[in-house]
Parts: C-alpha cells; sequence; structure tokens
C-alpha cells in the first residue's frame, strides 16, 4: 500500500475518504488515473426529486391560522426529508466528486428557503453545474426563486430598487469586495430590477417593474439587463482569482499560495470558467501533493459524517438522529448561518464541537449513547423537534449499524497495524498514535480508537 499517498489525499480532497475496498490491485495506478476516474464516475448529474411541492400559496395565504399551522408542519417534514436525503446520497453515491463539488457551492451560493422544494431546486441547479461551466451556474442560481427570495429581488423593482441581491452577486458570489463600488451596486440593483419568480416556482421577468434606462455599471453605459451586468463581472479576472482563492482553500490549504491561486486564476479565465478543467489542473499539479497540503485541512461536519458512513457502510434505524449531529456540529445543510456561507476551516472546532467529534464515531461504531445540549437558533427547531427541552442533556440512543464484516474483509491481507492505522488517518502517526497502535490486539477496537482522535478530523 506504499503507493497510495497521493492517491489517498486524492480521495480525502476530491471525495469523502478513501476506503480499504477503493484500493487497487494494480501497483502501477497512479493520482493522474484516479483523477480521470474520479471525473468518469462523475459524469452523470442524478437530481433529488423528493419533494413534491403541490401546495396552493395563494389559496394558503387567504387561509385560517390552522391551515398554516398544518403547512409549517408538513414544511418542516419537507426540510428534514431533504437533508438526509442528501446526507444519503454524499454516503453512498459513486458520483463522489460531483456531490463534494455540490457541498462546495451549496456554501459558495449560500441560501435559506422557508419552502423545500426551492431549496431542492437550488441544490440540484449546483449539482448539475458542479462540474459544469461558472458562468452558466451565477445565470440559473440567479434566476432560482430560492435565492430572488432569499435577497429580497422579487421586492427590486423600478423607482424602488432593493440593493441587496446585487450587491451580494458582487461581493460574495462573483468577484469579490473591493473589486466595485457603491455605484456599481446601485446601477446593477437597477438591471435586475423586475426578476421575480411566479407561485409555481418559475422564474419570471416582469417588463412592468423592469427599470429599462440607460446604467453605468463598471465603465460601461446601456440599457443594462441582470444577464449583462453577470457577463461584465465574469469579463473581469478578479471574478476568476476569487472564486479560485476560495477553491483553494476548500480543497488545498486554508492559507491560499498567491501564485498557486493565481496560476489557477489564469487556467480558470482562460477555459471561459469551466469548472472540470480548473479542477483537473489542480488535482494534477505538483504541489497539490506537497507535505503541507496534506492532513491540514478539517473536515467539516458533513464530511466528516459522511466520511465516517462510507467507510464503515452505517446504516440508520433512526436517520434522524444526523439532523442532531449537524446541529451540534455546527452545520445543518440548507441552513447556513447567512448568506457568506459557514466560514469553515478551524472555525469548524470549538470546545463543544471537538467534544461531540471525538465522541461520535465511537457512539456509531458501538451502538452507544449520546447527549444533545444547547439552546437552539429559532430556525433550526425543526432539526431537533426531538429535545423538548433544549436548556436540559437530552440522552439519544444512537441506533446505527456499522457493517464491520464488510470493513474488515475489505483489508488487504497482511496488512500491518500500523499501515491499516495510516492508512485511516490523513496526518503522519506521532508517538501517541503509534503506542495506540503497538498496544491493540483487536483491529476493530484499535480502528475505532483511531477515528475518535482528533487527527480523525482532518484530511
Amino acid at each position: 500500500m506504499d503507493n497510495i499517498k497521493p492517491i489517498k489525499h486524492l480521495f480525502t480532497r476530491a471525495a469523502f475518504g478513501m476506503r480499504f475496498e477503493d484500493v487497487s490491485d494494480d501497483e502501477h495506478l497512479t493520482a493522474k488515473a484516479t483523477v480521470k476516474q474520479l471525473f468518469k464516475t462523475s459524469d452523470n448529474s442524478d437530481s433529488i426529486d423528493i419533494i413534491k411541492d403541490s401546495t396552493d400559496y395563494t389559496m394558503l395565504m387567504k387561509g385560517d391560522i390552522g391551515a398554516k399551522k398544518i403547512f409549517l408542519q408538513e414544511q418542516r417534514q419537507q426540510e428534514k426529508d431533504l437533508n438526509l436525503a442528501w446526507i444519503d446520497k454524499m454516503s453512498k453515491t459513486d458520483a463522489q466528486l460531483r456531490e463534494k463539488m455540490t457541498l462546495f457551492w451549496h456554501n459558495h451560493f449560500a441560501c435559506r428557503s422557508n419552502r423545500a422544494s426551492f431549496a431542492q431546486q437550488l441544490n440540484n441547479i449546483q449539482r448539475s453545474n458542479a462540474l459544469g461551466n461558472f458562468r452558466t451556474m451565477v445565470m440559473e442560481v440567479s434566476k432560482s426563486p430560492a435565492m430572488l427570495q432569499f435577497l429580497n429581488n422579487q421586492q427590486n423593482q423600478k423607482g424602488h430598487p432593493n440593493e441587496n441581491f446585487a450587491r451580494e452577486l458582487m461581493e460574495l458570489f462573483t468577484i469579490g469586495r473591493g473589486n466595485y463600488t457603491e455605484h456599481d451596486v446601485k446601477e446593477s440593483a437597477r438591471a435586475f430590477t423586475g426578476w421575480g419568480f411566479n407561485k409555481d416556482g418559475e422564474f419570471k421577468m416582469r417588463p412592468f417593474v423592469h427599470d429599462d434606462g440607460q446604467k453605468t455599471f463598471m465603465g460601461k453605459t446601456g440599457n443594462f439587463q441582470g444577464e449583462d451586468i453577470i457577463n461584465t463581472l465574469l469579463e473581469r479576472k478578479e471574478t476568476a482569482y476569487f472564486i479560485s482563492n476560495k477553491l483553494y482553500k476548500y480543497l488545498v490549504n486554508e492559507t491560499p499560495d498567491p501564485a498557486h491561486v493565481s496560476a489557477m486564476a489564469d487556467v480558470f479565465y482562460n477555459a471561459n470558467y469551466e469548472i472540470k478543467t480548473l479542477l483537473e489542473y489542480i488535482f494534477t499539479a505538483d504541489w497539490f501533493y506537497d507535505d503541507k497540503n496534506t492532513g491540514n485541512l478539517v473536515k467539516s461536519p458533513v464530511e466528516f459524517l459522511t466520511g465516517l458512513n462510507r467507510q464503515f457502510y452505517i446504516t440508520y434505524q433512526k436517520p434522524e438522529v444526523l439532523l442532531l449531529f449537524e446541529r451540534a456540529l455546527g452545520q445543518v445543510l440548507f441552513y447556513p448561518p447567512n448568506v457568506a456561507g459557514w466560514p469553515g476551516g478551524r472555525n469548524w472546532i470549538d470546545s463543544s464541537s471537538l467534544m461531540y467529534r471525538i465522541k461520535i464515531p465511537s457512539t456509531l461504531l458501538n451502538g452507544g449513547i449520546i447527549d444533545f445540549t444547547g439552546k437552539a437558533d429559532p430556525e433550526d427547531e425543526a432539526y431537533i423537534a426531538t429535545l423538548h427541552n433544549q436548556q436540559q442533556a437530552v440522552a439519544t440512543k444512537v441506533q446505527a449499524q456499522p457493517d464491520w464484516d464488510r470493513f474488515l474483509n475489505s483489508i488487504p491481507k497482511d496488512t500491518s497495524k500500523m499501515a491499516i492505522a495510516q492508512f485511516m488517518l490523513a496526518p503522519k502517526l506521532n508517538n501517541t498514535l503509534i503506542d495506540t497502535v503497538t498496544q491493540a490486539t483487536d483491529i476493530k477496537q484499535m480502528v475505532i480508537e483511531l477515528v475518535s482522535t482528533p487527527e480523525y478530523q482532518l484530511c
């Protein structure tokens, strides 16, 4: 297993971790060949389609309090169902690279929606474009009812422009702070007047509230529409740099290397924003595999949970417990803290979340009990309905079933305990870990101890 170090690193970044069953018998397998394989298995975009929205919202607004209460309960259940469907997909799919990138775009175009069907639609836009063209994705995201609603563009009308969407489009989604002026925000907001959606969640351009006057944006003057603004932003190389810098922090190192990011931006810009071309460049670059770029990123809560599910083939009698794990670890899918998304990196770890991170693996793998504490964000209440008193610790029996036979049988014969340990962890083994391995008499127990270490939180 000596030749798999770069391939294992690739799996930790381009996917959700490498399993023993992913180890090929082909001794000549290269990282470059693995990159091709990861793209091949992610060729097709298989959308999530579990939310069927048949609610008549016009009638609902006229309805009584009882009807609204039932509607809200249905929405909460749909939000749970959508969250669990995506976790399940990430945990089982062969299209790991597509889902890993969908998770990136989910945080890049961070959005909360009070309609699960809108959230599902946006998630599928991000999935179908995850390895495609960034320009296409920005256009589709910008026209999605989830984003138009979240950033108030439904209220953006001629004579009364709402600048919220136009500002975030520049600051967070494309060119980045410092590369536009307040005048650019005001003028671009005028270009997006009239962009909205109907009761069925379909994009509608409403000409009667659109400002069709001349606008001056980034030094150009014309009767600009929203599409013109997006195209102008992508003409600026700063946008390619902004996205490349963010991707570097997600896939390579939390501290960007300006020279590498600049090279990435050149590739991205010259490829007319083809995401696949940029990713191929990153995954085949020598610096991607440097020691300083391995075992140095903190797994996000969703990557952590998904990785455990995949590594140990875990099934859940009550999958809702995953929602409690997300809440305890600080990343509830479809519920980013704000439009800037989760800050990520070292911010994932605090004393409370680290305690849960260390405890969760043994709880899942040994059928244990875990305590959930803490006061809920009111908007997260749908996810912690089982906690009747949110100030009080609640012990929950985690009914999870790992497939230990499959896991243990997938370990190549004659693999040493030390090799198993090094395979399970991204960082190099320190003296404490070496002692754990040396003293272990049972492989299963050793593995549980290894995944219950701080080192397992790194990828």
